[in-house]
């Protein structure tokens, strides 16, 4: 399933970097240590849910191609 978006909330990231350890591929952390999608199709749709319910602040917001609120 495509994502219609992938997004960080800036004020809840922590910088835990869990993100980035399960799908490296489309997220890093940006020079003030808060995660960034850097590639939004990196990884599979599977990997890509697991990395953003891994985040400790629940900061990763995905949104399917209709709309739903897949996460968190």
């Amino acid at each position: 399933m495509p994502f219609k978006s992938i997004t960080v909330d800036r004020e809840k990231c922590i910088s835990a970097a869990t993100c980035v350890a399960v799908a490296p591929e489309v997220f890093e952390l940006d020079g003030e240590g808060k995660a960034v999608v850097k590639n939004a199709t990196g990884n599979d749709d599977a990997t890509i849910i697991e990395a953003a319910k891994s985040c400790p602040t629940q900061a990763i917001i995905v949104i399917s191609e209709d709309g739903k609120q897949l996460v968190p």
